[in-house]
């Protein structure tokens, strides 16, 4: 192709212009720390010029490798980002999400371990983001406003490595210590992500998942022994999962790393220098207890990340009975969804059931939740919705499940010291009333809660359940309403259960902090000297594993280690 008489394919053009240098000097420099300083310093002399329609050149140079330079290059980079804001607010974003892009390593990083410990100083990088945020907080007082949006969109996705969830989450958990009015904010995304991983993996799946891990692992050494025919002591034992930390199912391993953050976070947030500040955990409590009624309390089949609050609420007595009344008011509002008060109903009779510290306050939680029963049933009795349906009663029928469940685990400690005493107290309680009402409870609550329940009531002559459940045992039990209206109609679904909100933590270096504060099942006494109604009413143990701690109290382990680098410190200096 010619024009005016010229071969553009083919003939050069007529004039060469070169700045810079050739791209090989020019990419040299680029590595160069006194080349980045000196091109900085150029832009901090002509930071006011620098408009919008200099946006392409902007970006290149937030692009500068400045994190793990030199103190110089990271100070110049510094003052650079400072001036920028200030003087072009235009480009907050921008220089916002520059440093967001930087709290998780790269892919090839957050998978080679060894690298990243040896040869990448991430701990450093993330000191020199979170500067950098300070300094654009300190500058742009409106930051917040413009960086959650920022830190939502760049979550990683929730099926990435654990190493990278666990930078973001403790990269995001350091803001809310330095710009505490994003902290609930914070928490809210934080939680929002784990409880995706924490319900697309039941706790039956994740048990099952590391069970046969573990007898994979021992039927391969049982070969190789019968293989080789070795001395045992000549035998080299490798390390199987059950004797690490490490979880075999991939979504469990995720939310517990993801767990040893959050609480290290909250142990953190509430202690100074080891001792308990009450304003900074009565602080951090309100925040998770919205978190918890947005998020935790509405979700269906979550079995780990409530223990946040759990463990929270282990550090003062007063944290519990706030929680434990602030539960009450939710089961006691017609004003909230009748799925919220079921499940509060459920964490209210749960909660002082297997939380060791407040054993104090199982008596105020059944002087609450009785005393509510008997005027619901008042309410009741002479109306025309005096039958059986769980999608009518739904509260009641879960705080009938909240009072059997805390009997279960709590009747020793009503009674010890003074028996007498003791059972005046259960005898007072009229539970009778409650078994035999119209509304029949003991249908709708899940067997394994009922039979011990009534095993343990018939010991004390309290109430016989026995003819009751017999009869029950006849009919299916509605527990849903047609879409069309009329009749209930027949499922094998108790939205019951769900509620047991602290079932056994099975999740291993979380577990830590979380063992020895729960409340392990004791099995009945069997001496000749007791009652054997116990022996001889109470379900089978497979019915009853999923109510009782103590069914999984072997698959509980303490962990021994903690993560390959620190990066658990929240304050920024």
């Amino acid at each position: 192709m010619e024009i005016e008489g010229r071969d553009f394919m083919n003939t050069p053009p007529l004039k060469t212009v070169r700045f810079g240098g050739n791209v090989v000097a020019t990419l040299a420099k680029f590595k160069q720390d006194a080349q980045i300083i000196n091109w900085l310093q150029e832009f901090r002399n002509c930071v006011t010029q620098l408009s919008k329609d200099h946006e392409q050149l902007i970006y290149v140079v937030l692009r500068l490798p400045w994190l793990g330079r030199s103190p110089a290059v990271v100070e110049e980079y510094l003052a650079f980002l400072s001036n920028l804001v200030s003087a072009q607010t235009v480009y907050l974003r921008a220089c916002l999400k520059m440093v967001v892009s930087n709290f998780t390593p790269s892919e090839f990083l957050s998978v080679c371990v060894d690298i990243l410990i040896t040869q990448y100083d991430l701990p450093r990088n993330f000191d020199q983001c979170h500067q950098a945020l300070q300094l654009i907080a300190r500058y742009v007082p409106s930051t917040s406003r413009f960086l959650m949006p920022i830190l939502t969109e760049n979550f990683p996705f929730v099926q990435k490595s654990s190493r990278t969830l666990e930078c973001y989450v403790h990269n995001l958990l350091r803001v809310a210590v330095y710009i505490p009015s994003l902290r609930r904010d914070v928490l809210e995304l934080i939680i929002s992500r784990m409880l995706k991983l924490d319900v697309s993996a039941s706790r039956g799946e994740i048990e099952e998942v590391e069970e046969n891990a573990v007898q994979q692992e021992m039927k391969g050494e049982q070969e190789e022994e019968g293989l080789f025919d070795m001395d045992e002591d000549v035998c080299s034992v490798k390390s199987s999962p059950a004797g690490t930390n490490v979880m075999v199912h991939p979504v469990a391993e995720r939310l517990d790393t993801l767990m040893v953050v959050l609480l290290a976070f909250i142990k953190d947030m509430c202690h100074v220098n080891g001792c308990l500040d009450v304003e900074q955990t009565k602080d951090l409590y309100k925040d998770l207890v919205c978190v918890f009624d947005k998020l935790i309390l509405p979700t269906h089949a979550s079995c780990h990340v409530q223990y946040a609050l759990f463990y929270l609420c282990s550090f003062r007595l007063a944290l519990a009975e706030a929680f434990l009344e602030h539960l009450w008011r939710l089961l006691q509002s017609p004003s909230h969804p009748a799925v919220l008060r079921q499940s509060a109903a459920g964490y209210m009779g749960i909660t002082p059931s297997v939380l060791l510290n407040i054993q104090n306050t199982v008596r105020a939680c059944l002087d609450l939740l009785v005393p509510w029963l008997h005027l619901y049933i008042d309410s009741q009795d002479s109306g025309s919705r005096a039958y059986c349906d769980i999608t009518l009663h739904g509260p009641f029928y879960n705080a009938c499940q909240a009072v059997f469940y805390t009997l279960i685990f709590r009747h020793r400690s009503i009674l010890e010291g003074d028996m007498k005493k003791g059972l005046a107290y259960l005898q007072g309680l009229n539970l009778e009333r409650i078994v035999m009402c119209q509304l029949n409870p003991l249908k709708v609550c899940l067997p394994a809660v009922t039979n011990m329940f009534a095993a343990i009531t018939r010991k004390y002559q309290l109430v016989f359940c026995y003819t009751i459940i017999e009869r029950n045992s006849r009919h299916v039990l509605p527990v849903v309403r047609s879409s069309v209206g009329g009749d209930c109609v027949s499922t094998n679904t108790n939205p019951l259960d769900s509620f047991f909100p602290f079932d056994p933590y099975v999740l291993k270096r979380s577990s830590k902090l979380i063992e020895p504060l729960y409340q392990v099942w004791e099995e009945p006494c069997s001496d000749a000297d007791e009652d054997d109604f116990l022996r001889g009413e109470t379900p089978e143990t497979k019915g009853v594993m999923g109510m009782t701690p103590g069914s999984y109290e072997s698959h509980l382990h303490s962990p021994s280690s903690t993560p390959s680098f620190n990066i658990f410190k929240w304050n920024i200096k």
